[in-house]
């Protein structure tokens, strides 16, 4: 059954509809807290669409209708069913003899074997949609790719500029420091052993392998990928989506396309960003504290990064682009309601995001043990 709603289509028009059961009361306050209805207006309150009405939909109802009649409003309602116009009767018997509401049923609380069987019914439900959601971004691409000239490269172009070059003054400065705090930490162990030249090992194998890649992908993430949860999903409240569908344009050929294009592209250019910087703040430090030499260093770096190991964490990036992007326009599409819905899905593309890429990179490492890369 439908939730218990009310609709004013017109001032005088009050159309009630869905079940009106205790388990359906809490989406009914905020309705009745909105529902403004003008004073000395006659208002006929439509019950046709009422499925189910039990002691606390009654009592909800009842007090509806005094509300709106203290307030002034003339309200006649109609279309009850017979089986429920008994109870509504006695419920106003009471108010009558008690000279108040009676008070409403208390929902129970849930289990917590009630919550686990939500939490993963809501969970399963977002992993399927989430799935669906990628299906259809690469059947989208696909014809794209058979007809490039349905493919709009100024949005690309933009979203190259804002998620790449636009990033990459807090990508360079988080991996110089990233950098740094790598070699800073290891020079203290390398330092006892006399072992201070293989600083360039410790920050070269880190950087390029795991961390520039990492490090990157979780700023663009909170960067990019927030943006485009944002941007898409005051769209979809200001119904900017629903009017590109009227108009015949396809909202994942405009809106996401163009994005997981233009990030595919950056990501794996501002992992390269990255690997410089990185490499360089170790420099710094292997410099200060191990006293080894910038000529030094890059000899040993040379000899101890591969570039089987260079290219692992390039790899990795196209991967990391395309979990950011479609997860964060993924909950974009899923914004409903108002302004806090919006807040609520950026956060949530953030943490996937992040979430998915971590998990992507322990899968990317199990793999490259597996194929002694």
């Amino acid at each position: 059954m439908a939730p218990a709603a009310i609709t004013l289509s017109t001032p005088q028009d009050l159309a009630l509809s869905g079940c009106w059961a205790a388990r359906f009361m809490d989406a009914l306050e905020p309705q009745l807290e909105l529902l403004r209805v003008p004073a000395a207006t006659s208002v006929i309150a439509d019950a046709t669409g009422v499925e189910a009405l039990d002691t606390s939909g009654a009592w909800v109802l009842h007090r509806l209708l005094l509300r709106l009649r203290g307030e002034g409003v003339v309200v006649t309602l109609r279309g009850l069913r017979p089986e429920f116009t008994p109870l509504l009767d006695v419920v106003a018997q009471h108010v009558a003899d008690q000279g108040t509401l009676p008070p409403p049923l208390a929902k129970p609380p849930a289990s917590g074997l009630a919550l686990i069987g939500r939490s993963a019914a809501t969970a399963t439900e977002q992993t399927v949609a989430l799935v669906s959601f990628v299906g259809e971004t690469a059947s989208v691409l696909a014809a794209c790719v058979a007809h490039p000239a349905r493919l709009r490269w100024r949005p690309v172009l933009y979203n190259i500029r804002s998620a790449g070059f636009d990033a990459l003054p807090i990508v360079g400065l988080l991996s110089l420091l990233l950098g740094i705090v790598v070699a800073y930490q290891g020079a203290g162990q390398l330092r006892q052993y006399g072992a201070n030249i293989f600083v360039a090992d410790l920050v070269g194998l880190s950087m390029l392998r795991e961390f520039a890649p990492l490090i990157t992908a979780i700023i663009i993430a909170g960067r990019s990928g927030s943006a485009y949860a944002a941007q898409i999903g005051t769209m979809a409240v200001t119904e900017e989506i629903d009017a590109m569908r009227t108009l015949g344009i396809a909202p994942l050929e405009l809106l996401v396309l163009p994005k997981i294009i233009a990030l595919v592209i950056v990501l794996p250019l501002l992992t390269v960003f990255a690997d410089v910087f990185g490499v360089f703040g170790g420099m710094l430090m292997a410099r200060a504290q191990l006293g080894v030499g910038f000529g030094e260093f890059l000899d040993r770096f040379a000899k101890a990064v591969s570039i089987t190991s260079y290219l692992v964490g390039i790899g990795k990036a196209p991967v990391f682009a395309a979990i950011i992007t479609l997860v964060g326009c993924f909950q974009g599409f899923r914004t409903k309601g108002g302004a806090d819905s919006v807040g609520r899905q950026t956060t949530r593309s953030v943490v996937q995001s992040i979430f998915l890429v971590i998990v992507a990179d322990a899968l990317f490492s199990i793999a490259f043990s597996v194929l002694d890369l």
